[in-house]
């Protein structure tokens, strides 16, 4: 359970992250794929996995097709109106939860958010093992250029393609 609740709150690490640095109003569409991979997660772990006191472990719905509000496209209903809302509140408190918890991760360790936010724009791309040093702060060394840096500023990520901060 805490593995998909983890899933979960990366998958809106980036909604949460943008509402953070750019404010709620300014909030991109380049969330949108976050946002539907959290959900669709939240709706397997209740429709399929069981995880739903609520609901207990019974799966609703087949493999092949999509729950939404108890129907899917060209299918028959799956499960009744009430049990669809069940689910779809089940849903909706997973996705709730995975929210809370990034807001929290990303508040609390801001200082973080904005060191790697910077690193990227300067960098661009960065390593496992240089992500790690940032984050116990030290300073990127880069042997291509043979300067040791750190990121510059103040500057938050600006967005890229597809609306983005890159």
């Amino acid at each position: 359970y805490v593995e998909y609740t983890s899933h979960l709150a990366v998958a809106m690490g980036g909604r949460v992250a943008e509402e953070l640095v750019f404010g709620k109003e300014n909030i991109t569409s380049g969330a949108q794929g976050d946002i539907q991979q959290a959900t669709a997660m939240a709706r397997a772990m209740v429709t399929r996995l069981g995880y739903s006191d609520e609901l207990g472990t019974v799966m609703y719905g087949d493999q092949q097709e999509e729950v939404f509000l108890g129907m899917s496209m060209g299918r028959q209903q799956s499960m009744s109106e009430a049990t669809a809302q069940k689910v779809d509140a089940e849903v909706r408190r997973l996705i709730n939860g995975g929210y809370e918890d990034a807001r929290k991760i990303l508040t609390d360790k801001r200082d973080q958010l904005e060191a790697l936010a910077n690193a990227l724009l300067e960098f661009e791309t960065l390593t496992g093992e240089e992500i790690k040093g940032l984050l116990a702060g030290k300073p990127i060394v880069r042997n291509d250029d043979d300067q040791s840096t750190t990121p510059k500023g103040t500057a938050v990520p600006t967005a890229g393609k597809g609306g983005r901060p890159k």
